[in-house]
């Protein structure tokens, strides 16, 4: 397997490490926002990382391929804003209980292939589109997660102030990163996350533990978040329909841009642009959705900085396993992974997102009918913050622009039903 990827052991475990080192903020802010609806963030924590290595495990040993995964920035917001803070009020019991629901109902799903036919159906074209999106995203991320770019007068962005400690943390960590890559050096993502991380010290932006005795400490406990769902009466509700509904949606095409993205990056697809095993790499976030429900935590879902280990040059379930054996370190060294801060991760990020960009140079530019719809894919990721809103915005164009222009027998059935579905949401929800 190692051979035929053309990669070997020490590739795919450091490719691992460095994914996860770009994922371990989640083990920071998940328990923050989520602790904001009422959750003990300690349990939140565990339920966090356990989730990670559940789902993770499960890419790396039945799907085998490099992806991790962890409960996703932005299903948690609308978790704690939304449904529990938001004009919805419900409990986070409830929220936890509707995230249940969408697990049980992916494992369905794929019984029926529905997953892995919508990933099908999406034209190379577009999948090309979402990798160029992802890193815009994903850089946009990076840039803004260290107050480089920072929101500026109404909808606009400006410069942060670049000399403060965050700033100059990323910006230092961004040519040290270039120049390791300029100079083929191994590992140069994690080393420069690594280097990041010591600069922040003196900088006041890296909080070191108080002492030795601070730093490794046994998991806090899930008892207070675990197994706490509602009643029939609350499931049977219209208010369910409407939480699991948007959970399921974009935790679905979240799931399919990541994988069509980074996939595409990594020269994955096979000759019809299709992900051979995908429907094991879907049922891989339906697994870990329902084991985060169960231990506490919200939607799990496929995280779009696998590309740093595959940027690494991860390409089997061996970096996922690595990743996997992180989080579960991470149970016992809690403050140590958890003091890496956004600035020393935002380095790898926008490098990240230049990789990404490379499969620009496939979309065909010429046919307005593809040009189009790619383009709009790319630049709705980053404006809306959300690769499932970039892929509605690509796939209902690509559908209208074929259909307009007499050449709807290049859109499947598929493609077709799951845009006028999109409409659908866009105008009644």
């Amino acid at each position: 397997m190692l051979k035929e990827n053309n990669t070997d052991v020490r590739t795919e475990v450091l490719a691992g490490v460095t994914t996860f080192m770009t994922m371990a903020y989640i083990l920071a802010v998940n328990p923050l926002i989520l602790s904001d609806a009422g959750m003990d963030a300690g349990g939140v924590f565990t339920a966090t990382a356990l989730s990670a290595v559940i789902s993770t495990l499960v890419m790396a040993l039945y799907a085998k391929y490099p992806f991790g995964l962890a409960p996703g920035m932005g299903l948690n917001a609308f978790f704690a804003y939304t449904v529990v803070l938001g004009d919805m009020q419900k409990t986070w019991q409830f929220a936890l209980t509707a995230i249940l629901i969408e697990g049980l109902l992916f494992i369905i799903l794929s019984f029926f292939s529905v997953r892995e036919a919508i990933f099908d159906s999406i034209p190379l074209n577009l999948k090309n589109a979402v990798s160029v999106g992802i890193g815009l995203f994903i850089a946009f991320l990076g840039l803004d997660g260290a107050n480089i770019i920072q929101s500026g007068n109404g909808t606009l962005l400006s410069l942060g102030d670049l000399t403060s400690g965050a700033p100059l943390v990323a910006i230092i960590g961004i040519l040290i990163t270039g120049f390791l890559f300029a100079n083929n050096v191994k590992g140069a993502l994690l080393i420069g996350i690594l280097i990041s991380t010591l600069v922040g010290i003196p900088l006041g932006v890296t909080q070191l533990p108080a002492g030795v005795n601070n730093i490794m400490s046994l998991p806090p406990s899930v008892s207070e978040v675990a197994f706490k769902f509602v009643g029939f009466n609350e499931i049977f509700s219209w208010d369910m329909l409407i939480v699991v509904f948007t959970f399921l949606f974009v935790d679905i095409f979240d799931t399919v841009g990541t994988l069509a993205g980074v996939a595409s990056k990594a020269d994955m697809l096979d000759e019809d642009g299709k992900l051979p095993r995908v429907e094991k790499a879907l049922t891989a976030d339906a697994i870990g959705t329902i084991a985060g429900a169960s231990l506490g935590t919200s939607t799990i879902t496929t995280f779009v900085e696998s590309a740093s280990g595959v940027a690494a040059g991860g390409r089997t379930g061996l970096t996922a396993l690595s990743t996997a054996g992180m989080f579960l370190l991470s149970l016992f060294f809690a403050p140590l992974f958890t003091l890496i801060p956004a600035a020393a991760t935002a380095p790898a990020l926008v490098i990240v997102g230049l990789f990404m960009m490379s499969p620009i140079k496939q979309i065909n530019f010429e046919d307005y009918t593809e040009s189009i719809p790619a383009f709009l894919t790319i630049i709705m990721m980053p404006f809306s913050g959300s690769i499932a809103e970039g892929i509605v915005f690509g796939m209902i164009s690509y559908v209208v622009l074929k259909v307009v222009t007499g050449r709807y027998k290049e859109v499947s059935w598929t493609m077709a039903i799951v845009s006028i579905l999109f409409l659908a949401r866009i105008i009644f929800m």
